[in-house]
């Protein structure tokens, strides 16, 4: 996949490979964009999970490049094993009390969304996107090449490739994404700086297997184990159905103390039923801290953080890999619009209003689970099997509703929106709260479109266009001269009529819809009274405001 050449000049060169960057990569060369990405890492370590969760945004967006359905193929968990988050005292002890369908994994179709969530480790899901991205015309994939300095400039980027033999190049870059994580050279570039704290305990993952896991009966079915231990303390679950598990201990100091992860997986999971210690056969550690970091800017004249580059948090609900593909979406459609032609480079200026407000609500809902950690609710006679123990598990199970917000959190993994954004524009409705566990749909500007089924396995977002998307519900909707002036001007806009669906229609709360590229809604009214004015705003022509 990579090889002596890389192309001298590119209209976007990406730093990094990892999910922010080849998620930008797919959507800017499923839009035509010629890309570059320059990706060190020659392979992906299966061992070392990292993210899990792939969440029901995500995988919205994996179904809009055909490749929802590749990965629920690939991943070695099926969300039909199980869906629910259990806390234990141990995997061989009680069941405290349980999260049903959690990280929004369901097995039939709902309403709200056109996919479910699916685990699948990070590894996994970056293999996906390799191949993705390697089939998708336009763009140049370099792995084991880097990126080892940038110039970020008025009219381009120069940037210094290193290849896996040592040998610089230089490349003239229009436009240029850093993706390139936290240890990345991207955010130096352009004297950006993290601003945050960290987690206050340290943790250590493990990945391991046991016989024993799959031989004795475990006190409960879940998707990820939260064990409320004695001695120790953390979530666990199963990597494959062959058993290949993670675990995370909380409150491991692996400097301080000596730290065996065989005898710290063998605390979490307790003896089993016989009285034994179960088998344990570590395959990878990593002992890490969670952060909470959030860069002062995103962009710097050409050259934009994407993902890690711009924030990290914690890995508590699972959101971190999930807000970097947001990032990647956002900034891919508009850039595509720039490089093609049809929108202004004033439109860029929206994405650091719009994602970076999205990022600092993602790292405070994971931050604020900082405080109620496995070791938090520990307590001597959890295990016991008479009426004490009973009694103290009631006790605990209420006490755990605390965490529910973090397994179930589809007001912030769906209901993230844009409603201050200047290119959106907003038609003087009250724009609901944002929330964190519960989702409501609302198709208020800068929200994600509403989705619905049109008939069985018919998803309105598969009716939407590449470009924008007009909706009209209603036969009274007027769209004026907008499909003729956005043909004029080169924007791709598809009219989408569906003015035979009342109940669409209240759902929206207008008779005409446009919804971006990235299925947010860009304006909602019942006519459109100047086409080229809500085209500007829009597409960030002008600051102003556009006809409601």
């Amino acid at each position: 996949m990579s090889d002596a050449h890389v192309p001298p000049r590119v209209p976007v060169l990406i730093a990094g490979g990892g999910p922010s960057g080849l998620a930008a990569a797919i959507e800017l060369g499923r839009r035509g964009i010629e890309v570059l990405v320059v990706e060190p890492r020659t392979a992906l370590d299966p061992l070392r999970p990292r993210a899990k969760t792939t969440s029901v945004r995500t995988m919205e967006h994996l179904r809009r490049w055909g490749l929802a359905d590749r990965l629920r193929a690939a991943a070695p968990l099926p969300v039909a094993h199980a869906q629910d988050v259990v806390f234990v005292t141990g995997l061989f002890g009680h069941e405290i009390t349980r999260f049903p369908q959690a990280f929004g994994l369901w097995t039939t179709p709902r309403e709200i969304a056109a996919e479910s969530g699916q685990q699948a480790p990070q590894p996994g899901v970056e293999q996906l996107l390799r191949e993705a991205a390697a089939e998708t015309p336009g763009v140049t994939l370099r792995i084991g090449w880097r990126v080892t300095a940038v110039t970020d400039g008025p009219d381009e980027v120069l940037a210094t490739i290193e290849g896996p033999d040592g040998t610089t190049t230089q490349v003239h870059a229009d436009w240029y994404l850093g993706c390139d994580g936290s240890a990345g050279i991207s955010r130096r570039a352009i004297g950006a700086r993290y601003d945050g704290a960290s987690g206050a305990l340290s943790n250590l993952s493990v990945t391991f297997r046991s016989r024993a896991l799959e031989e004795r009966p475990l006190c409960a079915l879940g998707v990820h184990y939260w064990v409320i231990g004695t001695e120790r303390g953390g979530l666990m679950g199963r990597l494959d159905l062959d058993g290949t598990w993670w675990a995370i201990v909380q409150g491991v100091d692996t400097v301080a103390e000596d730290a065996d992860p065989v005898a710290l997986v063998r605390a979490m999971v307790g003896r089993d039923p016989d009285g034994r210690d179960i088998d344990v056969h570590v395959l990878a550690t990593d002992p890490w801290q969670a952060r909470l970091l959030l860069v002062d800017r995103f962009r710097g004249q050409r050259v934009f953080l994407v993902g890690d580059a711009a924030h990290l948090n914690p890995p508590w609900g699972g959101h971190g890999f999930n807000t970097c593909v947001g990032d990647a979406v956002n900034i891919g459609w508009k850039l595509a619009a720039v490089v093609g032609g049809w929108a202004p480079a004033s439109l860029l200026d929206s994405y650091e209003p719009e994602r970076r407000p999205v990022a600092r609500r993602t790292i405070e809902a994971a931050g604020s689970q900082e405080a109620f950690l496995a070791p938090a609710f520990a307590g001597a006679d959890l295990d016991d099997d008479g009426p004490t123990g009973w009694e103290l598990r009631a006790a605990l199970a209420e006490a755990l509703q605390v965490k529910d917000p973090e397994f179930h959190s589809l007001g912030l993994v769906l209901g993230y929106d844009y409603p201050d954004s200047p290119v959106v524009v907003p038609d003087g409705l009250p724009v609901p709260e944002p929330t964190l566990a519960t989702f409501t749909p609302s198709a208020h500007p800068g929200a994600r479109l509403p989705h619905a089924w049109l008939g069985e396995g018919d998803s309105l977002f598969d009716r939407l266009g590449e470009g924008f998307t007009l909706l009209r519900l209603d036969p009274a909707g007027d769209p004026g001269e907008l499909s003729d002036r956005a043909a004029r001007r080169g924007v791709p806009l598809t009219v989408l009529d569906l003015a035979g669906t009342p109940a669409l229609r209240d759902l929206l709360g207008a008779d005409l819809v446009l919804v971006r590229p990235d299925q947010h809604v860009a304006w909602r009214g019942h006519a459109v009274e100047d086409a080229d004015a809500l085209l500007d705003q829009v597409l960030g022509a002008v600051p102003g405001a556009a006809s409601h």
